[in-house]
């Protein structure tokens, strides 16, 4: 799944406020608050994996949007031919 330059940047915003607080969720663990660190690794990796399992109203009307013009334009169909590159195909009769 290739990532879109609005998506990346959705992604990069997450992992500025998530990086902290996984680093300190690590800390927590290792000093024995085994609870809290627990929690914040949890809330770390929730705020970077949910967005892409999530549907949000903005994927709704993308999604909409999508459907409609896939009806109403249709994409050309190739015909097979014209260049002669395709492979297998000799013009001579060889």
């Amino acid at each position: 799944m290739g990532l879109g330059i609005i998506d990346t940047l959705g992604v990069a915003g997450s992992l500025v406020f998530a990086i902290p607080l996984g680093i300190y969720g690590i800390d927590a663990l290792l000093s024995g608050r085994t609870f809290l660190g627990g929690f914040c690794l949890a809330v770390a990796v929730a705020m970077v994996a949910l967005p892409h399992y999530l549907t949000t109203p903005t994927d709704l009307v993308g999604g909409a949007a999508k459907r409609v013009t896939g009806k109403a334009v249709k994409a050309p169909e190739e015909d097979g031919g014209g260049n002669g590159s395709e492979s297998g195909t000799r013009e001579n009769g060889e």
